[in-house]
């Protein structure tokens, strides 16, 4: 059996201003760093082989946070953050003699950014309420396949990070790791679905808190056995 855990960022300082954020990179709050030592401490029973996080920093320091505060976690190995060679931003940051052994692989990929807000980005929630009526930015917001103005739709967001999934993190669950996830609403509502098999029409209504963990136990073949959101 595995355990895959994922967790959305603690609160940016977005969050804290109620504005919409999408691919904006914001940085956590000070609650939201607070969000991530605390489910730190409560992923303590759990050792984590593998990480994935988007290519943002809210949900990068989320998970470095989550994966140092509280040692057990790592199992005495050290969180590094692997930049792809086929990036073409990669300049040589793995180039240098390690212990894997010894090493928690970080994996930072775009496919798990936030869904992209497109004309909505940097606005006041509740401004842009108040302006198109509060059906409208409910469709925005948490509709399956409607796009907000010049943005991505849930859907859209679901297409990239499928096959991602399914192609680099289930492998893992397969060969047995613990894998923590820290990405962001959208991009962990479309691994929810694929996990929970849930509907266009349920996959939207999923509130996910931030900085909550939540953890699946998959047996070998990636099938679900449990789920447990840790609130306390």
């Amino acid at each position: 059996m595995a355990h895959l855990i994922l967790i959305r960022h603690g609160q940016s300082l977005w969050n804290a201003a109620n504005k919409f954020t999408g691919w904006v990179d914001v940085p956590l709050s000070e609650r939201g760093r607070a969000e991530a030592t605390i489910a730190s401490c409560k992923l303590r029973d759990y050792r984590v082989s593998v990480c994935f996080t988007s290519m943002l920093m809210r949900a990068i320091e989320t998970a470095v946070i989550t994966l140092t505060e509280c040692d057990d976690i790592c199992g005495g190995k050290i969180p590094i953050i692997k930049h792809e060679a086929d990036d073409e931003n990669w300049h040589g940051w793995d180039n240098y003699v390690g212990d894997p052994a010894a090493e928690l692989p970080i994996y930072p990929t775009a496919t798990l950014d936030e869904r992209y807000y497109g004309d909505l980005q940097g606005l006041d929630k509740a401004e842009t309420t108040a302006k198109y009526g509060k059906e409208q930015v409910q469709i925005w917001r948490r509709s399956y396949s409607v796009r907000p103005p010049g943005g991505e739709s849930l859907e859209d967001t679901r297409k990239r990070v499928y096959p991602y999934f399914t192609n680099r993190i289930l492998g893992h669950i397969k060969q047995g790791d613990n894998v923590l996830v820290a990405a962001h609403g959208n991009s962990l509502r479309s691994i929810m679905m694929i996990l929970e098999n849930l509907s266009e029409e349920e996959v939207p209504k999923v509130e996910l808190a931030t900085g909550v963990p939540i953890v699946y136990e998959l047996d070998k073949e990636a099938h679900l056995l449990s789920k447990a959101v840790l609130t306390q």
